[in-house]
């Protein structure tokens, strides 16, 4: 009896782990994260990997735009009293969804790039390069750091029908908190 058992949740488990979205979390991994010291201060790259539940692209395709934030914060560890935050910053990304020229468009500031398919678009969201995060007078040889980051799907900017019955499929976000080394590279 319990080999049938075993059986039938392993053929269970493997047909939910093959259903579409609705029933797989919905979650963001962050595949890279990684600082390194310049002329010019600290940058930061970092890569994720997700998707958007069914629930967000249908609110997508009706005309409501998706906000994803990324912060970072550079802190010096003090022994005496709270740490001090030296650096904090926050870049942010719209995604909307244009009917009239079928185009996805991600916007940063005043920037903004158009694409023919939301896997387009989404590889766009997933990552950045070369972001500036905190100025050279910012950091210290001498001091020890440490970074906390977080990337999310911000849900304060939906609007407020959306919000007062949220699904959890709009709930993507990662948080990291991650020591300097010597040379300001991120320890593992």
């Amino acid at each position: 009896m319990t080999l049938v058992r075993a059986v039938i949740v392993a053929w269970l488990a493997a047909l939910i782990a093959l259903m579409p979205g609705a029933a797989r979390a919905e979650g963001v991994e962050l595949a890279q994260l990684a600082t390194h010291r310049v002329d010019d201060g600290l940058e930061l790259s970092f890569s994720t990997r997700f998707e958007l539940s069914r629930a967000a692209e249908d609110a997508l395709h009706k005309g409501v735009p998706l906000y994803f934030v990324a912060e970072a914060t550079v802190l010096r560890s003090r022994w005496y009293w709270r740490d001090a935050r030296v650096a904090q910053t926050e870049r942010s990304w719209r995604l909307a969804w244009q009917p009239l020229t079928r185009q996805y468009r991600v916007s940063t500031g005043g920037l903004h790039q158009s694409f023919a398919t939301l896997d387009e678009a989404m590889t766009a969201l997933r990552g950045q390069s070369g972001w500036r995060v905190a100025e050279p007078k910012d950091i210290e040889d001498g001091g020890s750091y440490y970074l906390e980051f977080s990337y999310r799907l911000d849900v304060s900017q939906l609007p407020r029908p959306m919000q007062i019955g949220l699904q959890a499929g709009f709930a993507l976000s990662v948080d990291q908190k991650r020591q300097f080394g010597a040379d300001f590279a991120l320890k593992p």
